[in-house]
C-alpha cells in the first residue's frame, strides 16, 4: 500500500528532475539580423556530447519578401562544422570533439536584405537531443521506468560536467600559480636591478668626488 502512495510522486519527482536537466541542455533562442553584419550565438561545451540544432527564417514581419540567410557553424579551433547559403530552413548535428565555445553565426545573403528580419534557433545539447521515443521503443521501457532512465543520463551529465568544470578550475588555477611566480620573479628582479645600479651610482659619485678632491 505504502509503495502505490509513494510511485506517483516519484514519478513526479523524477519528471521534474529530468524536466530541470534538460532545460540546462536546451536553449531556444530569437536573433534579429541586421541588414549588414553578422549575429551570432555561442555555447560552451565539452567534448564527446551530441548537439542538435534546427534554425528557421521567419516571414512575419515580410510577408511579401523572400530573404535568405547564411549559417556557419565553428569549433573552438575554428574548425567549420556546419556551412549553408540561401537558407530559409536548416539543421546541423555533431558531436563535440574538444571543449570550448562553439560558434553560430548567421547573417543576410539575399538581395532582399529589408528590415526587422529574424530567425529561429532551437540549440539541444546532451540530453536534450537524445530521441527518447527511439529509445523507449528499441529497449521496451515506459513510464517510471523511461523517467528513471532519462534521470540516469542526467546524473552522468551532471557529473561529466561537473568533472569538466574541475578539470577546468585546476587549469585556471595553475594559470593563475604560474603567472603569480612569474610577477614575483619579475620584481625581485626589478629590485635587484634596482639596487645595482644604486651602487654603481653611489660609486660613481664617489669616485667622482674623489677625483675633484671634493671629499
Amino acid at each position: 500500500m505504502a509503495s502505490a502512495a509513494t510511485s506517483p510522486a516519484l514519478a513526479l519527482a523524477v519528471a521534474a528532475a529530468v524536466a530541470a536537466a534538460a532545460c540546462l541542455c536546451a536553449e531556444a533562442v530569437w536573433l534579429d539580423l541586421p541588414q549588414s553584419g553578422t549575429k551570432c550565438v555561442s555555447e560552451e561545451i565539452q567534448s564527446n556530447v551530441v548537439v542538435l540544432a534546427d534554425y528557421a527564417l521567419m516571414y512575419e514581419s515580410h510577408p511579401s519578401s523572400h530573404p535568405t540567410i547564411a549559417v556557419k557553424v565553428t569549433s573552438p579551433y575554428g574548425n567549420t562544422l556546419h556551412h549553408n547559403e540561401n537558407a530559409t530552413v536548416g539543421q546541423f548535428a555533431f558531436t563535440t570533439s574538444e571543449a570550448g565555445n562553439y560558434l553560430a553565426c548567421f547573417w543576410i545573403d539575399s538581395a532582399e536584405k529589408g528590415t526587422g528580419i529574424s530567425a529561429s534557433l532551437d540549440w539541444k545539447i546532451g540530453i536534450a537531443a537524445k530521441d527518447w521515443d527511439s529509445i523507449a521503443k528499441k529497449e521496451k521501457i515506459e513510464g517510471v521506468e523511461l523517467e528513471l532512465r532519462k534521470l540516469e543520463v542526467a546524473v552522468q551529465a551532471i557529473h561529466q560536467n561537473l568533472i569538466y568544470l574541475k578539470a577546468r578550475e585546476a587549469e585556471m588555477r595553475a594559470v593563475s600559480e604560474k603567472t603569480n611566480a612569474r610577477v614575483a620573479w619579475f620584481s625581485i628582479l626589478s629590485l635587484s636591478v634596482c639596487i645595482v645600479v644604486s651602487v654603481l651610482q653611489l660609486w660613481h659619485l664617489q669616485g667622482y668626488f674623489q677625483k675633484k678632491k671634493l671629499v
